[in-house]
């Protein structure tokens, strides 16, 4: 097998993501249902792996990102690893954002088109991959919210970017300050998902959308995607290194104690505290 090649799915050894390939089309599926797929570092760094893989698999012309079950496409951040390892260390946060910022790179400029299977609820930085795929395709009875501003932090790894983009200023501001759910339908209205099917008809939709786009011309996809990457690129790269170490500074703040604890206690967090009375 050349080096430039992809690799057989079972050469991997992922313990929190699962990774298949059929036809034309590389599956990859964030496998921790148990915590509504939030990710780690160690998810981070098997997302790196086969979105790396299947970029080089000439035989791949697509990618589907999902999430395992039917609970929960993706939630963001793993609170608790962060409550256990960054809380109090800014240079753990900093490292742990930079390996979030490159698996969204690898996914963003993977060189064919991606399609974000929502199969659950599409919460903080689950909303950040699902707008760094190219394309989405929803279940009927999921929602896509942001909780940064409610729970301590700011959405600055693709949404603060790529929000206004796609469904225009005000709405953006909209969701970014009001953390509010935005159901299914609300979601295709705004832009924020190519289509809306029937949870049980979300399968056969995602693989047809698979077969349409790969009978297509690879390199004229490819170079299409990143020209329409130039906003994109454009806002990420203007904004994401101030972000990284705003954020890794932040993380000491009483604003990310409070909510990182109302989340593990299972409550609200006390906003009225954060303000001078």
């Amino acid at each position: 097998m050349s080096a430039y090649s992809g690799q057989e799915p079972s050469s991997f050894n992922f313990q929190n993501i699962l990774y298949a390939k059929s036809g034309r089309t590389a599956t990859v599926t964030i496998n921790r249902p148990e915590v509504h797929n939030c990710v780690n570092l160690p998810t981070l760094r098997e997302l790196q792996q086969a979105f790396q893989d299947a970029s080089w698999d000439d035989a791949i012309a697509v990618l589907v990102l999902t999430g395992a079950g039917d609970r929960a496409f993706c939630t963001g951040a793993d609170l608790r690893e962060q409550q256990a390892e960054m809380i109090d260390s800014p240079n753990n946060y900093w490292k742990w954002m930079g390996e979030f910022c490159r698996t969204h790179e690898l996914l963003r400029h993977i060189g064919k088109p991606t399609i974000a299977r929502l199969n659950g609820i599409t919460v903080g930085g689950g909303n950040e991959f699902n707008m760094s795929c190219d394309l989405a395709i929803a279940a009927d009875d999921v929602y896509i919210k942001q909780v940064g501003a409610a729970m301590g932090s700011v959405a600055a790894a693709g949404a603060t970017q790529w929000l206004p983009l796609i469904v225009g200023d005000r709405r953006a501001r909209e969701i970014l300050f009001l953390c509010e759910e935005i159901p299914a339908a609300k979601a295709l209205e705004w832009g924020l998902v190519n289509q809306v099917v029937p949870r049980r008809q979300l399968d056969a939709a995602v693989e047809e959308m698979c077969t349409q786009l790969a009978n297509k011309m690879p390199e004229c996809i490819r170079y299409a995607k990143q020209q329409l990457n130039f906003w994109k690129d454009f806002s990420w790269y203007q904004t994401i290194g101030h972000a990284r170490d705003w954020l890794a500074i932040h993380n000491r703040a009483p604003e990310v104690h409070e909510g990182c604890n109302a989340f593990l206690q299972k409550r609200q967090p006390n906003y009225d505290a954060l303000r001078p009375q």
